[in-house]
C-alpha cells in the first residue's frame, strides 16, 4: 500500500508587494532574460552593446553581404583598420553553448584569410553567445597548445571543406603559418561582461528596467548670470517690469521688491535643477527621453499659457503652478523628476523662446 502525505500550502514570501510587482511579477535578471532571446532579439541587444565599444576604438563595424571572411564585428584601434590593430567579436546567436566544432571552424576561417593577406590577424578574437561556451571549449581556450592541436586534428573532418567554395588543405606554407600562429588571441567573453558594458549605455534601462539611480545634488546657480541663462532671465525681467508697470527692470532693481527678488532666486535654482536632471539622464536613457519630458510638460501647460492674464508675471506664476500639478507618472523619468524640475523645465522652454511671459 502506498502512503500519502498532505502537501502543505506554500509559505508566504514575507514581503509587501507593490502595484508594479502585482502587474508584472518579480523582475527578471538580465542574464536570465538574455538566455531567452530569439536571434532577432539577440541581434538588437548586440547592436546596442556595440555602442559601448565605440569609446575604446576608433571605429566599430561589421561586414555587409555574404563574404565576411570570418569577421562578425570588427573593432579597430587605429585608422589602418584591418591592416592595423583590431579585435573581432563573434556574436552569432546559438541555441546551445558554443561547442569546439563550431568554434574551430570559425577559427579556421580567421587563420586562412589572415594567411592570404585579406587582413592582419586580430589582436583578440572573442566568442560572444547568449548561452556562452561549452565546458570543453572553455578548457581548450584556456590552453593555446591544446586548442591548436584540436584544430589540426579536426581540420580534415570538419574544417577543410567549409571555409570557402573549395577545400582548404592544411599543408605547406599554410600549415607552417598555423603552427606558428599565437592561439592565445582566441577567447570567450561571458554574457555577464557584455551586460556590464551594456549597462553603461543609454539602452540598458529600456531593455532591462531597474530604474535610475539616485540623483546627485544639483549645482547651485553661480552669482553671475551665465550666458546660457540670458534668454529666460530676460523673459523673467520683462515679466517683472510688466507686473510693476515699469519700462524695464534689471537684476539689481529686484532689491526693491522682496517677493520678486525671492522669485528670481528660486527661478534660477529651478532652471539649474532641471539642467542637472538633463545631464543626469543623458547617458542613462535613450536619446530624446528628456526632450520628450519637456514636450509632455509643454503640452500640459499650453492651455494655461495661452489664457489672458493682466500681466506677464501672473502668466508665469499660473503656468509654473500648472506644471507642478501635471500627472506625468507614465513618463520614464517621472520617478526622478521633482516639482522644482517642472518649474525649471518651464524656464528651459523660455530659454528657447517657446514660453514668453509678457505679450508685446
Amino acid at each position: 500500500m502506498v502512503d500519502f502525505v498532505p502537501i502543505p500550502d506554500p509559505t508566504s514570501a514575507g514581503v509587501m508587494l507593490t502595484a508594479a510587482q502585482m502587474q508584472s511579477g518579480p523582475p527578471i535578471d538580465p542574464v536570465t532574460r538574455v538566455l531567452t532571446y530569439s536571434p532577432d532579439e539577440w541581434e538588437a541587444f548586440i547592436h546596442e552593446w556595440v555602442s559601448s565599444l565605440k569609446t575604446d576604438y576608433v571605429d566599430v563595424a561589421r561586414p555587409t553581404g555574404g563574404g565576411d571572411r570570418g569577421i562578425d564585428i570588427a573593432a579597430f584601434r587605429d585608422s589602418d583598420l584591418l591592416n592595423g590593430v583590431w579585435d573581432n567579436y563573434q556574436c552569432k546567436h546559438y541555441a546551445k553553448p558554443i561547442s569546439p566544432n563550431v568554434a574551430l571552424l570559425e577559427i579556421g576561417k580567421i587563420l586562412w584569410h589572415s594567411f592570404n593577406g585579406h587582413y592582419r590577424p586580430p589582436r583578440a578574437y572573442y566568442f560572444v553567445a547568449p548561452k556562452g561556451i561549452s565546458t570543453s571549449l572553455t578548457l581548450l581556450l584556456a590552453n593555446a597548445a591544446k586548442l591548436k592541436t584540436a584544430l589540426i586534428a579536426a581540420w580534415n573532418k570538419s574544417i577543410r571543406d567549409h571555409i570557402g567554395s573549395s577545400a582548404v588543405p592544411l599543408i605547406g606554407a599554410f600549415a607552417t603559418y598555423v603552427d606558428r600562429f599565437d592561439f592565445r588571441v582566441f577567447k570567450a567573453m561571458p554574457v555577464l561582461r557584455v551586460l556590464e558594458q551594456h549597462r553603461k549605455t543609454s539602452y540598458f534601462l529600456p531593455r532591462f528596467g531597474g530604474g535610475l539611480p539616485a540623483r546627485p545634488k544639483p549645482q547651485r546657480p553661480p552669482p553671475e548670470i551665465a550666458d546660457s541663462e540670458m534668454r529666460y532671465v530676460q523673459h523673467l525681467l520683462d515679466a517683472y517690469a510688466d507686473h510693476k508697470s515699469e519700462s524695464g527692470v534689471s537684476v539689481k532693481d529686484l532689491a526693491k521688491w522682496e517677493v520678486l527678488k525671492d522669485h528670481f532666486r528660486r527661478s534660477r535654482e529651478a532652471f539649474y535643477h532641471a539642467e542637472s536632471l538633463h545631464v543626469f539622464v543623458r547617458d542613462k536613457v535613450e536619446p530624446g527621453t528628456f526632450e520628450s519630458l519637456q514636450e509632455e510638460l509643454y503640452g500640459g501647460i499650453a492651455d494655461t499659457y495661452q489664457e489672458a492674464f493682466p500681466d506677464g508675471y501672473m502668466r508665469l506664476i499660473s503656468v509654473t503652478r500648472t506644471a507642478q500639478s501635471l500627472a506625468l507618472d507614465a513618463h520614464p523619468l517621472a520617478a526622478s523628476t521633482f516639482p522644482v524640475d517642472r518649474r525649471g523645465i518651464c524656464h528651459q522652454l523660455a530659454n528657447e523662446d517657446r514660453l514668453i511671459w509678457t505679450k508685446k
